[in-house]
């Protein structure tokens, strides 16, 4: 968890979820650049304070239900975006494929590899539970694959595409595997995925009364105000995009880049205090919990909008998903890491962002 705070209630967490709603009612849909400056920050503020009244709510009932409480505010978020832009804009088959890919690419290379690099910069060979990272890996690249590899080589359906009892049967597999991981992480196993240090295995101390009722009231108007002003940013996304003639995947790199931005700054902080198994558990637990329960949500939507899911990615991106979890069982595979390791996954980030806008 990203560390709330539990003994008061950031005024902006107050003030951006009452917002929100009303910046949507006056401002609508628009393709204002001003405006649309204006709604960006505003739905960047509510994914802030979402997150933050999610993990309020989770220290406070602890686990195993606060993880799951926090991984479902996330993927609220990140639904709702896929959701919106689905049936808001053009036809796009192919948005929720791009968007768990980067979510895939971001956590296991960009976010990864900062942390790692950060936390050697002050700690020269930081170390983190070989058990716990190899946990996250063992269920995060079995997710990747059967989402965004295997429709390429399936034959019920032509293309890149699932037939129905596919989607369902990966879904199925995807929540399955989520549940398997949540069940070990807090319970048989959780002490695979504690920070390394006597002075990190302090319990954190949980909120108040007052804080967690206005926790619980607020995060449902958080979750609101993003999906809501998602929806009128739709317009002036596709005309940025349209403009500067970016590809149609970029879309899906800006959904994850606003959907981990929260857990980002947590991790990179954790790793500047040597807290680099913190920053493991949230960087590869976003991709896991994004993929568990993001694909099975939206594969429902699919169906009932009758709108197709495009899944399969390219073979030059599948080639480098793969040399990309090769490095990754690299990384993690020795309990300690160095500064090369972190620059070596932040190359990889570069390749795949690149190769996004020159394919």
């Amino acid at each position: 968890m990203a560390g709330a705070s539990t003994n008061r209630i950031p005024l902006y967490s107050i003030i951006l979820p009452a917002l929100g709603p009303l910046t949507w009612f006056l401002v609508g849909k628009t393709q204002s650049p001003l405006l649309a400056l204006v709604l960006a920050a505003v739905l960047l503020g509510n994914v802030i304070s979402a997150v933050h009244h999610a993990e309020v709510i989770a220290l406070r009932i602890g686990e195993p239900f606060g993880t799951l409480v926090l991984a479902l505010a996330v993927t609220v978020i990140e639904v709702g975006m896929i959701v919106v832009l689905m049936v808001g804009g053009e036809p796009n088959p192919t948005l929720m494929r791009d968007s768990i890919h980067a979510v895939v690419m971001l956590v296991l290379h960009g976010l990864a590899g900062l942390c790692i690099v950060v936390c050697a910069i002050y700690h020269r060979e930081p170390e983190f539970h070989v058990a716990g990272a190899n946990a996250f890996l063992s269920v995060l690249i079995p997710m990747a694959v059967l989402v965004l590899v295997m429709p390429n080589f399936v034959a019920s359906a032509p293309g890149p595409f699932y037939s129905s009892l596919q989607l369902v049967f990966v879904s199925v597999m995807c929540l399955a595997l989520y549940g398997a991981f949540l069940f070990i992480q807090t319970g048989w196993h959780r002490a695979y995925f504690m920070p390394i240090g006597d002075d990190e295995t302090a319990p954190s101390a949980r909120p108040g009364t007052r804080t967690l009722l206005a926790s619980v009231g607020l995060l449902p108007l958080a979750l609101v105000s993003v999906v809501l002003l998602a929806k009128s940013l739709t317009p002036a996304l596709e005309a940025a995009l349209a403009a500067v003639q970016a590809p149609v995947a970029v879309i899906g790199i800006i959904i994850a880049a606003i959907v981990l931005l929260p857990e980002a700054v947590a991790a990179v902080r954790a790793a500047a205090r040597n807290r680099l198994q913190s920053s493991i558990n949230l960087s590869l637990g976003s991709g896991v919990a994004s993929i568990g329960l993001t694909v099975p949500t939206v594969a429902v939507v699919s169906r009932v909008i009758d709108q197709p899911l495009q899944l399969g990615i390219s073979e030059s991106n599948s080639i480098l998903m793969t040399l990309g979890v090769l490095i990754a069982v690299i990384t993690y595979g020795t309990g300690r890491t160095n500064v090369l390791a972190g620059i070596v996954h932040l190359v990889l980030l570069a390749a795949y962002l690149f190769l996004t806008f020159v394919p």
